[in-house]
């Protein structure tokens, strides 16, 4: 079973796996506790993007990767799997209960002296680490992607990148007119990005979309 959340066909998504290398046996356990568990199982990143990311930072070998909205950890342990063994991941969670399921997969991870859980508002905390960042998953409250987006450019490393997930929000980001906080907020996200000369960006339609940014 896999996490309910993608514009394409699901006969195009199953396609797509067949065609996609697999997840470790620790991020299939973490995502099969949190579809059978979790009221808001379709919020997990699917095989295919933790796949895109695993690729992402293989290539680019990053020392500090930061994760905005850890949910139950399924991402963060997928990324930190190819993590070089002197990077870490701080990834911030606002929700007790989801962290408490992320904290009980990252114990019991091979890179859990990578990980680095924090708890509480994304705004706050980003304010009070000290990395410049190579890699930052951002996977949070859709109101707040601009605000998360403008903390982090500055203090992009010099080839950081930004992936923005679910930048399609199931199709209702091209309705019109748009209905919902949601798309309105990602709608005004998208523009905002692309009218920073600071960054460039190509956004893919990988299941819900994401939006894939580049420091300039």
């Amino acid at each position: 079973m896999l996490p309910n959340n993608t514009i394409a066909s699901a006969e195009a998504e199953k396609f797509a796996l067949q065609f996609t290398s697999g997840a470790s046996a620790l991020v299939q356990e973490a995502m099969a506790y949190t579809l059978a568990n979790h009221p808001k199982s379709h919020m997990a990143s699917s095989f295919a993007q933790l796949q895109l990311l695993q690729t992402i930072l293989s290539v680019t070998q990053p020392t500090h990767v930061l994760e905005i909205g850890t949910f139950t950890g399924v991402a963060a342990l997928a990324m930190a799997e190819v993590l070089p063994l002197h990077a870490t991941l701080h990834t911030i969670e606002i929700r007790e209960e989801d962290a408490d399921i992320a904290q009980h997969f990252f114990d019991k991870s091979n890179q859990k002296n990578q990980l680095i859980l924090h708890r509480g508002n994304a705004a706050t905390i980003i304010e009070t680490l000290p990395h410049t960042w190579d890699f930052v998953f951002i996977d949070a409250d859709k109101t707040g992607y601009i605000q998360y987006y403008d903390l982090i450019v500055p203090r992009l490393s010099k080839h950081g990148s930004i992936v923005a997930d679910n930048v399609l929000f199931h199709g209702q980001v091209w309705q019109q007119p748009l209905k919902g906080k949601n798309p309105q907020a990602i709608v005004q996200f998208l523009e905002h990005v692309q009218a920073d000369a600071r960054t460039s960006q190509v956004l893919l339609t990988v299941r819900d979309g994401v939006l894939w940014i580049r420091k300039n």
